[in-house]
């Protein structure tokens, strides 16, 4: 993903994950947080209906057998919840799971006639590019919207929501649940530091972050972390842009670097910028090299990325 168009997507309304490319950050609805979808039935029978706040409800009359996805993350909570053998496409960003018949399907720049050549009877998707919805509708595809997850909630809400529609409500209610334990866990497991550790998160080289209120700041505050964004989120959009002189006078105990492979960051390029050499993060070899994708998807890797942190915590955490 381009600095720009990395920064078009930090700034958008309603906290939109990154955009395009490393294409692998995707839109987020302006849907209200935790309150994304109406999962009450647990049945698995058909037709389903599932309530979408700001939207009409989604009706699917008999269990989806071929299933398009048009989001990364979407399409790794399809297979989390056992409907891999009903996907029959995903989009050119969807790289996980590795067997996932990857096609060059675009979930940003969508194209109706390339979608129905799949002969869908179920298109996944996170955002409604070009009103896709409705053209999709108009030759009777029926369309579920799973926006970017804005709290931890929404990822839960989301999993819920592809297990109601994909025939898999009981795997969806297992995964969720595995996702809280496995969650709680890694949090027990962590030793807690002797005193508070603060960090950045570093969506691009724009100095873009991610506050306390987004869903992956959520994943640090189970860790008790204190986030330098925070003062500077003014407009409330969870994606504020730092000034180099706030990171090095907020001198981070941890830095968290979501552009590795997108941007080519790493330690090395951090010590590098001007005076982040004095930064703790940087003197104590806490610089942590995020996978781009873990750091980004709002899927049941969560886990991972909560890995991710907890090494760091611990490692930090014995120097403190």
């Amino acid at each position: 993903m381009s600095s720009t168009a990395r920064r078009l997507a930090a700034l958008s309304i309603a906290g939109a994950l990154l955009v395009a490319g490393c294409a692998n950050r995707e839109q987020a609805s302006d849907q209200p947080p935790g309150d994304t979808f109406d999962t009450s039935s647990g049945s698995e029978a058909f037709p389903v209906t599932i309530e979408q706040a700001g939207g009409e409800p989604v009706t699917i009359e008999k269990r989806p057998a071929r299933i398009v996805s048009l989001s990364a993350s979407n399409t790794e909570t399809l297979y989390a919840v056992g409907a891999g053998e009903q996907v029959v496409a995903v989009d050119d960003q969807s790289d996980y799971p590795a067997d996932a018949p990857k096609t060059e399907l675009s979930g940003l720049t969508p194209n109706v006639e390339a979608i129905s050549e799949y002969t869908p009877d179920l298109v996944v998707i996170s955002d409604d590019a070009d009103n896709l919805v409705e053209s999709l509708n108009a030759i009777d595809v029926t369309v579920l919207a799973v926006p970017a997850a804005k709290t931890l909630d929404d990822v839960y809400a989301g999993m819920e929501a592809i297990g109601k529609a994909t025939g898999h409500a009981d795997e969806a209610a297992d995964l969720v649940e595995q996702t809280k334990s496995d969650l709680d866990k890694i949090v027990a497991d962590t030793p807690k530091p002797a005193s508070a550790l603060s960090y950045y998160h570093e969506l691009d080289t724009t100095l873009y972050s991610a506050t306390s209120k987004t869903f992956i700041g959520q994943i640090y505050g189970l860790f008790g972390l204190t986030n330098i964004a925070d003062p500077a989120d003014v407009d409330s959009g969870g994606y504020p842009q730092l000034s180099n002189e706030a990171i090095l006078q907020a001198d981070p105990d941890l830095i968290f670097l979501a552009d590795v492979q997108c941007c080519g960051q790493n330690a090395g390029t951090v010590a590098k910028r001007p005076g982040w050499d004095t930064l703790t993060a940087v003197k104590n070899d806490n610089v942590v090299e995020l996978d781009d994708d873990l750091a980004s998807r709002w899927g049941p890797r969560i886990v991972d990325l909560a890995r991710s942190v907890a090494d760091a915590v611990t490692k930090a955490g014995e120097q403190n």
